[in-house]
């Protein structure tokens, strides 16, 4: 299988995460966001949306947007499971990952920081306070859904599809300097994360395209 994949994506993180989970092999191709190549010619071709991250299957069939892969995986290669085996659970799992798939990390990704700065002449101090802003909103409703869960990560005692979400939103936070204070479980369920293989190989760093 073939990863488009950018370093610094939180939406390519969340795959390289679940595809290490499943002990799945993968090449990546470098997509550079920061330098434009998504608007390429050649990259529109594989991805008309124009966003990372794509993975092409071995028979050459292309999945895009990182949730609907990432299940795609878990339906495919169920060992180890990425979402629960009861309905609450799977739905509660869910729910936590688009708390950051969908109400944090859409007002925060890459297009949107530039449009504040070119088009709305957003300053870097403006952007970053925008950015600080959502991320801390969404990170307080992850806490308020974990107070009242056991277990050492997001949903219980092993990682999902929720922790898939969880840790790069984490990483971009740090980045941005974020203020995560007073979010015990969520710091707790990033620590439990980052103590396995799976999300270290998958953190930006251990990218082959990092800079």
């Amino acid at each position: 299988m073939k990863l488009y994949n950018f370093f610094r994506s939180s939406a390519a993180f969340r795959v390289r995460i679940a595809l290490n989970l499943k002990g799945l092999a993968y090449d990546c191709v470098p997509v550079h966001l920061a330098k434009g190549e998504q608007k390429q010619p050649a990259f529109a071709a594989i991805a008309p949306q124009g966003l990372i991250p794509v993975l092409e299957l071995d028979d050459g069939r292309r999945l895009t947007q990182s949730m609907a892969i990432i299940e795609y995986l878990d339906e495919t290669h169920p060992q180890p499971a990425l979402l629960p085996a009861d309905a609450p659970g799977r739905a509660r799992v869910r729910a936590l990952a688009q708390i950051v798939a969908c109400d944090i990390h859409p007002l925060d990704n890459l297009r949107v920081l530039k449009y504040l700065s070119r088009e709305l002449k957003a300053d870097e101090d403006a952007r970053n306070g925008w950015y600080r802003h959502w991320v801390r909103l969404g990170l307080q409703a992850y806490e308020a859904q974990l107070a009242s869960q056991p277990g050492v990560f997001s949903h219980g005692d092993a990682p999902t599809l929720a922790d898939c979400c969880l840790a790069p939103q984490i990483f971009n936070a740090r980045r941005y300097e974020c203020d995560l204070s007073g979010l015990p479980r969520v710091m707790a369920a990033f620590d439990a994360c980052m103590s396995l293989s799976a999300f270290q190989r998958a953190q930006p760093s251990a990218c082959p395209d990092a800079e």
